[in-house]
């Protein structure tokens, strides 16, 4: 439920608010790629990578069609048969 004082239309929670340790992982994480000098292992992160973003996109696709089908039953706008 959203505070009484909240705006219906407000994406405030789309923004991405990383925390330092989170900062610093990902900068630790891409220092070892940068480092890393095999490229049979870079080839196989981009492999994954690649397959990781192509199942995160339709993941965030039905998810965000999910969270539009909800916010029209909650503010009332889905249509009678």
């Amino acid at each position: 439920m959203l505070p009484k004082n909240a705006p219906l239309n407000s994406f405030d929670w789309m923004v991405v608010k990383p925390s330092l340790e989170e900062e610093l992982t990902l900068e630790r994480s891409i220092r070892s790629i940068e480092d890393c000098d095999n490229v049979d292992v870079l080839s196989q992160l981009c492999v994954a990578m690649v397959r990781q973003q192509w199942h995160q996109g339709k993941l965030l696709k039905q998810a965000v069609g999910h969270i539009a089908l909800l916010d029209a039953v909650l503010s009332g706008g889905e249509r009678k048969s």
